[in-house]
Formats: C-alpha cells, structure tokens, sequence
C-alpha cells in the first residue's frame, strides 16, 4: 500500500478487528472514516454468487462516470482480468483474505491513469459475506472525473498479511489515522462517572440535574 487513504482505511480495519480475522461489517462507523468515504465501497454477494457494490462513494461514481450500487464488480475490468478478479474477492469472502492490486485505468476517450485499490473482508455471517475497500489515484490528471474509467487492467495483486503489513507501517512518516468509536475504546460503554458524562457509541451523554 502506497496511498495515504489506502493505509488509514487499513489501519482503522486492523484496529477494529484486534485479534480476529475481520471485524463485524456493523462495527463500521461510517463517522469514523468520513473522510475516506468518496472514495469507499462495499461489496456483497448477489443470488449468483457473485460481487456486486452495495455502496460506492460519490467521488468513485463520478470517476467511472455513474452509479456503481448493485454493479457487477468484475465488469470494471478488462475481460483477461475478470476470471482473476472474481478469484481475488471470492478469496476475501471466503478465507477472509485482504488484497492491495494496482491497475490501470482506461478512460472513455482512451486516456490513463494509475489506481490503487484494497480490499478488506467484513464478517457479515455465512449467508451475507461482505468486503469494504477502496480505490485511488496514484495521479490526478485534470480529466479525471470528467472522463469516466471504463475498465482496468491489473497491474499487480498480492494478498496483504495484516499482522506484518502493520508492523512494517510504523516506519512510514506519521498519516491521519480514522479514530475508533467511543465504544470500541476500553470500556463498552466509556463511563468517566467523575466527569458524568456517558459515552455510548459515537454519542458523549452528559448526565443532567433532574431527578424526577
């Protein structure tokens, strides 16, 4: 992983999971990587089996040029990729593997431009398998966004081992990383009774004067 977004997305992934192989897809706050979502998406399977985008940011719709939700996810790619694709992200639906791939992108008037993408595994249960990633511009030329990507070519892909790649993070110069949710800090629900305040979730209750 090369790109600032690409690592805070990892990082606050690896810190929600803690010792397990993927986090709940519910222990995703959406408030926690707000800067992060134009350029977010979430995968699910369809009745075939198959991904689809259940979410896309707008940022990432406007660079393929529209809505991505219930899109096939292997028809961003070009047809030689698209059997590899499908493989990588059955892989993190169903061993729970994360990826980082590098591709091209061609644009509608044959343009491009290098993109990164990761792809982490949620743990939505058997029956709803769910991934969240992310996809950015290496490079952002001034047609971006106004000529749509049509396809990608695979460039690299390699599975990400979450354990080394955090130790090996350290050592990059300091990013802003998405802060955890007040419920997933210590203590489930962030009780300071001397301050009397309350924390549940992302929301701080302070405790009023009345007492009927």
């Amino acid at each position: 992983m090369k790109q600032d977004g690409s690592i805070a997305l990892f990082q606050y992934w690896n810190r929600l999971r803690g010792q397990r192989a993927a986090p709940k897809r519910t222990e995703i706050e959406p408030a926690d990587i707000k800067s992060l979502l134009a350029d977010t998406f979430i995968l699910e399977r369809d009745m075939r089996g198959k991904a689809i985008f259940r979410l896309a940011g707008t940022r990432l719709c406007a660079t393929y040029g529209g809505e991505l939700r219930s899109l096939s996810f292997t028809s961003l790619w070009i047809k030689r990729d698209q059997g590899l694709m499908d493989r990588l992200i059955m892989g993190v639906f169903d061993q729970q593997n994360a990826i980082v791939v590098s591709f091209q992108g061609h644009s509608r008037n044959q343009r491009t431009n290098p993109f990164e993408m990761v792809v982490l595994p949620l743990n939505g249960g058997v029956d709803s398998p769910r991934c969240i990633g992310i996809i950015l511009p290496v490079e952002k030329p001034f047609w971006l966004g106004a000529d749509p990507i049509l396809e990608g070519a695979v460039a690299s892909a390699r599975p990400i081992q979450a354990d080394q790649e955090a130790i090996f993070l350290q050592n990059r110069a300091a990013i802003d990383v998405p802060a955890l949710s007040p419920a997933y800090l210590g203590d489930e629900r962030g009780e300071d009774p001397s301050a009397g305040t309350r924390r549940i979730r992302h929301l701080v209750v302070y405790d009023g004067g009345r007492t009927e």
